[in-house]
């Protein structure tokens, strides 16, 4: 019996043994399979997700010595990085029913006392950070909503006032039919009638053409090359505008070449203002991005001859070719672009501009209060190898130099090609929810991987949209440096707090290509694109970013009332009526800013220090712009003093075709 009992015990011990380890099994097996490279999604919480440890990181200009700080270990992502980046989906959450600690020490005991200095507002249209200032965004919302409210109370509020606003912008009296314009103006309640500055930087260089060359120029086929192009006009004052001429080299069905311009057309008969255009011809460019370049000398010697109010022949038929400056000779010889050329030959990755980086000892940190000036490559280099528009011709395109007035989609400031307010994806109004139920607070993204074509032969890293992704998806093993974090208003920015990338990239973006890669060659470019990126289906935006060209969702995104980044290379006819910091926050087309402009407003992970409440208005404000300034009177009123500019300014006597008060 005694055996008996030894035995059944042994056997139960022997029981309990295989139960427990199967129990661990089964767990260790769960575990593998979860975070196995074939596991699609994982839902981690901040929590169970990084664990904090102590290291010291050394924060200058404050005031009392903080020697530790927050940083992050990354357990164990399971990702598989194929090339630049991965394929897996990775939803990142804070835990809702835990309070979060903060991921840095934040500088709270700042002095009121201290003396706070200015930022450097320099002449390319970039604000340089001082240290020793307050928060720089304080300061460009402060300016911003100032110089807005200044061109409003400015604005001319009758026909003799603007005539008289004109003559002093630019010159010259008005074009004939500025009359009928401001009727039409007045009629439809066009706000900011003065805020034409766009058309007259587009056709200020040719008025120093005789106007002979400037008709001349649609009938020589030998100057315009394979270039896709339609003439809108009209022979007689009595006849209707249409299309006169195309010329088509690609397979693109008609009603798409020709839809931008049978869409001023439409407009225009809309609102019965035909009959108030003389006879014109104009030609208009097909393709998403511009096509006549600037060549510097040409284009300064025009300019002089349209200030001394004379003229002078440029041949179109021996304009020399410039083979050896290319994107250099855009610019005027005094730029910076002359002082450090871009190394196109440079292999990828480059280091194009070090003071840039936020973790390089030779940054210097900038935000953009002159959105135009930003987007000039001759005053910033480094644009010509960070856009599609620049690194899709290399060095610079190869055609010769002419002065042709030709209207395009996006002119960029590198182009003479004249812009016109184009009603491409044009809504009225779209859904907006109130600002208290938009609960996601990433910055959001959707699109694909336009803005140039991908193939082994092209530069096609370097391209903006390329250069988004890797900024969103990749190195997450590095850190950032956040400016501002924490500082209040009157309180110095300081120098910035390191964070780990890999914390904060998941849990505060959200941007992705969709569906699959587009735009490449079938030469293991298209395979490449699909391993490096994560492309997902799901749409939902709030930053603007160029593609082929300009981006024609800006309308759309910014009537959500959403905070819209936007980051572009193209001055739009609305640029001079829109205000960036009021209505939008501008990002620099390498997004160097981007991730101290988003944190100012959305706070840390925990969504603390941000200004939630600024977000909000900027959002509102941009909606209310976008209904009272992109309306559908106020892309005629621009088109409609276009054409009458542009009919005075091709006209054999240009005087008989000017506006004088009786």
């Amino acid at each position: 019996m005694m055996n008996l009992r030894r035995l059944n015990s042994g056997l139960s011990r022997r029981r309990h043994f295989v139960l427990i380890f199967a129990f661990c099994l089964i767990i260790l097996c769960g575990n593998y399979l979860r975070n196995a490279p074939g596991s699609n999604i994982i839902n981690i919480t901040f929590k169970t997700f990084i664990e904090p440890i102590v290291t010291p990181v050394p924060l200058e200009h404050t005031t009392t010595s903080i020697a530790t700080s927050k940083e992050t270990v990354v357990h164990k992502l399971p990702i598989l990085w194929k090339g630049y980046g991965g394929k897996k989906n990775i939803n990142v959450h804070l835990d809702p029913n835990k309070e979060q600690e903060p991921e840095i020490p934040f500088e709270t005991d700042k002095k009121a006392t201290e003396p706070i200095l200015e930022h450097q507002y320099q002449s390319n249209g970039l604000l340089a950070v001082n240290p020793k200032g307050q928060h720089p965004i304080y300061d460009l919302i402060e300016k911003s909503e100032a110089a807005w409210q200044a061109k409003l109370q400015k604005a001319s509020r009758s026909l003799p006032e603007a005539v008289v606003e004109y003559k002093r912008r630019y010159g010259r009296a008005p074009p004939k039919g500025f009359d009928k314009w401001w009727e039409f103006v007045e009629k439809h309640k066009v706000q900011l009638p003065d805020e034409y500055d766009q058309i007259h930087r587009d056709l200020e260089a040719f008025w120093g053409v005789d106007p002979q060359e400037l008709q001349a120029a649609e009938s020589m086929p030998e100057i315009w090359g394979r270039t896709n192009r339609y003439t809108v006009g009209k022979v007689a004052i009595q006849d209707p505008i249409d299309i006169l001429n195309v010329t088509r080299y690609d397979s693109i069905p008609l009603p798409n070449f020709v839809e931008n311009g049978n869409n001023i057309i439409s407009m225009l008969r809309k609102f019965d203002l035909e009959q108030y255009i003389p006879p014109f011809r104009a030609i208009f460019g097909v393709s998403d991005n511009p096509s006549i370049p600037i060549h510097w000398d040409l284009y300064s010697q025009a300019v002089e001859h349209a200030k001394k109010g004379t003229t002078a022949t440029f041949p179109m038929s021996d304009s020399p070719f410039d083979f050896n400056h290319r994107w250099l000779s855009s610019c005027d010889p005094g730029s910076p672009v002359w002082a450090t050329p871009i190394d196109f030959d440079a292999p990828f990755p480059d280091n194009l501009r070090p003071d840039a980086d936020p973790m390089s000892p030779a940054n210097k940190r900038t935000f953009i209060y002159d959105h135009r000036a930003a987007m000039d490559p001759c005053q910033h280099p480094h644009i010509l190898k960070r856009h599609g528009e620049f690194v899709s011709h290399l060095t610079g395109p190869t055609t010769p130099a002419y002065l042709l007035p030709l209207i395009s989609v996006s002119p960029s400031a590198l182009h003479l090609d004249i812009t016109a307010a184009l009603p491409i994806n044009w809504v009225e109004d779209v859904y907006n929810p109130d600002w208290k139920d938009r609960v996601d607070e990433r910055l959001h993204w959707r699109g694909t991987n336009t803005g140039i074509y991908h193939q082994k032969s092209f530069l096609w890293r370097f391209s903006h949209r390329i250069n988004m992704m890797r900024w969103t998806q990749l190195d997450w093993s590095s850190s950032l440096r956040i400016l501002g974090l924490g500082a209040k208003r009157g309180e110095r920015v300081g120098e910035g707090n390191v964070v780990h990338k890999g914390r904060w990239a998941p849990a505060a973006l959200d941007i992705s290509f969709i569906d699959k890669p587009t735009s490449c060659e079938d030469d293991g470019t298209c395979d490449e694109l699909a391993h490096m990126f994560d492309w997902k289906k799901r749409v939902s935006y709030i930053l603007d970013m160029d593609g082929n060209g300009w981006s024609s969702r800006f309308k759309r995104l910014i009537t959500t009332s959403s905070c819209i980044f936007k980051a572009t290379i193209y001055p739009e006819w609305f640029t001079d009526r829109l205000q960036p910091w009021v209505h939008y926050v501008p990002v620099q087309i390498d997004l160097s800013d981007l991730w101290d402009s988003f944190a100012f407003f959305r706070g840390d992970l925990n969504g603390k220090h941000g200004h939630d409440d600024l977000a909000k208005k900027i959002g509102a404000q941009g909606r209310d712009w976008s209904l009272n300034y992109w309306r559908e009177e106020d892309l005629v009123a621009y088109n409609f003093r276009l054409l009458l500019e542009y009919v005075r300014l091709t006209s054999l006597d240009r005087d008989s075709m000017s506006f004088e008060l009786d």
